[in-house]
């Protein structure tokens, strides 16, 4: 079977489920980074799905000024974007009440990690994305790899490069269908030298930095490994689409990760857990915060009590559920946590800055813990993330 082929039966299969329900359905095209070829074939699609019958209009198109993406625009109706004055300029984002108002049967969303500019309807456009799907229209988007909020952190050591434009694990995990757009490593840098990502100023430093050729090796076996993952937790249905993971086909562990005030080993610890749980299709998995008395209000500042929020926000993104306790002693609370949940892996950070006698004279929480696990009846490994 050729490109065409398979490109027209996937098509057919997404007209398939626009066509299966009211709610809106949503397809997103995966890439390991910029100029893989994602909107090209988001515009493809729109085309195929237009052969069909299908109303589909453009509702936010990044083109890069890329020839080839530019000529596929043709003939496809737009919905205009909507222009919003902010710092002195009249910036342009997707006018999401006129997409509403207009009610295509498909409309096509790219840049879904967007940040919208300050005073538009939605703080994200991956906000606007899920808000068109609950109306009932149906979404063609794209994203990149790197933009995964559980992968932030192996993308920071990965690239060097602090992402921070993020998508929420559960956007894609709620996706009907998930296209991994492919490219070989050679066949990208080769784009990019021929100037058809980039301008050419900006050619050498990309090929330095984050194109270099290890780089986008790690980043496209992230990428398929997403995929991959994603589909496997779907059932396929006889209309081509895909239903979550029934309860009686999840295994019975149970995950408990254990935090504090210290932000980056927090998010990293809860990213892990994330991942740890859809690897293993886990039945639960939940972060718990003790509060002890040098963590309480009046000891820990403003901008620790804003990342601390700010991380549990992150737990409910990923799916995950939150639990808060307050204890003078945070190792009892958890072993009594562990033992009222019925958790299985416990996941716990540990830092490697300290020597080894500072860590044998003022062991921390964790060694704490592992020592009073085993001492313990539960049934519980522990799985550490260093940081």
């Amino acid at each position: 079977m050729n490109d065409d082929q398979q490109r027209d039966q996937s098509a057919e299969r997404f007209l398939r489920l626009v066509q299966q329900r009211r709610r809106g359905r949503l397809k997103v095209y995966l890439g390991l980074a910029a100029g893989v070829g994602k909107t090209y074939r988001l515009l493809q699609e729109a085309h195929e799905l237009r052969a069909h019958g299908v109303d589909v209009v453009l509702g936010y198109v990044e083109t890069h000024g890329r020839p080839g993406t530019v000529a596929q625009l043709r003939d496809l109706p737009t919905v205009p974007r909507k222009h919003i004055f902010y710092k002195g300029r009249m910036l342009e984002e997707l006018d999401v009440q006129g997409i509403l108002q207009r009610r295509p049967s498909v409309v096509v969303v790219d840049e879904l990690a967007h940040t919208n500019v300050p005073g538009s309807e939605n703080e994200k456009r991956w906000q606007d994305v899920e808000q068109l799907v609950r109306a009932g229209i149906s979404v063609l988007t794209a994203v990149n790899i790197q933009h995964l909020e559980s992968l932030h952190d192996q993308v920071l050591r990965i690239t060097g490069t602090d992402v921070t434009e993020r998508v929420p694990d559960q956007v894609l995990k709620q996706a009907d269908e998930v296209v991994n757009v492919d490219l070989t490593v050679g066949e990208l840098r080769a784009r990019l030298e021929e100037g058809k990502i980039y301008d050419a100023a900006k050619v050498p430093t990309a090929l330095q930095n984050f194109f270099q050729a290890e780089n986008l090796l790690q980043l496209r076996q992230l990428a398929v490994r997403e995929t991959a993952n994603l589909i496997s937790r779907q059932i396929e249905t006889d209309g081509g689409g895909a239903a979550p993971v029934a309860p009686e086909r999840r295994n019975q562990d149970r995950l408990l990760a254990c935090i504090n005030a210290n932000a980056p080993a927090a998010k990293e610890i809860i990213r892990k857990t994330s991942r740890l749980a859809d690897r293993l299709s886990a039945a639960s998995w939940a972060v718990l915060y003790v509060q002890t008395p040098r963590e309480s209000a009046d000891r820990i500042n403003l901008a620790t009590q804003r990342h601390l929020l700010n991380n549990l926000q992150l737990t409910t993104e990923l799916g995950g559920q939150i639990l808060r306790v307050k204890a003078t002693d945070a190792v009892p609370e958890i072993l009594r946590v562990a033992q009222e949940k019925g958790v299985t892996l416990l996941i716990c950070g540990v830092t490697s800055e300290k020597s080894w006698w500072q860590r044998l004279l003022r062991p921390g929480v964790t060694r704490r813990l592992i020592r009073s696990v085993a001492r313990s009846p539960l049934d519980v490994d522990v799985f550490l993330v260093s940081y």
